[in-house]
């Protein structure tokens, strides 16, 4: 496996994986595509191509946004998003913030996906976050992330509900590294 940020002349295979990404979540998240059949909440985005658009913003600012590309065999596998301020949630008092994981569904259940997260938490040192969604529908990635924690910060991490900015609910996660 390699992980390693996407440089921007490669920004194309992580814009190609998202809509897989958000698939998958339409599942989790119980939505549906809008009516020009992509997924986002807006009705404004009718093609791909204008999702990527808005998108491009992870290759506009380096050392402050960070598109890692996950490939198994040279083949793309995956992705992550890091953020660092002023790109986390507002509520969130961290250094760095997991906006997106994926791993495509082939390369699922390999421990890829444990691997990816370890190496990219170790790329940045200080407090950590992400979000999943709380509900039934997402019982393996809330497992997922419960063990990988655990394992990772040897049971020093925390773990709360709350309330986004949509009155939608996630499930927060938060570690420090410095304390590990």
């Amino acid at each position: 496996m390699q992980i390693t940020l996407c440089p921007v002349e490669e920004s194309h295979i992580i814009l190609n994986l998202y809509p897989f990404y958000l698939y998958d979540l339409s599942e989790i998240w119980e939505r549906q595509p809008n009516r020009h059949g992509v997924f986002e909440e807006e009705d404004s985005y009718r093609t791909l191509a204008e999702q990527s658009d808005v998108f491009r913003i992870w290759w506009q600012h380096p050392g402050i946004l960070f598109p890692y590309l996950i490939r198994v065999g040279g083949i793309p596998a995956g992705f992550a998003l890091v953020a660092t301020p002023p790109y986390i949630p507002t509520h969130e008092p961290i250094d760095y913030f997991m906006h997106e994981f994926f791993i495509m569904r082939p390369f699922r259940g390999q421990g890829l996906a444990a691997q990816a997260a370890r190496h990219i938490f170790g790329q940045f040192r200080g407090s950590w976050g992400l979000h999943t969604n709380p509900t039934e529908h997402n019982q393996h990635a809330i497992h997922f992330w419960n063990r990988l924690l655990a394992d990772y910060t040897n049971n020093k991490y925390s773990s709360e509900l709350i309330e986004g900015s949509e009155n939608e609910q996630f499930l927060s996660f938060r570690f420090d590294q410095r304390q590990i």
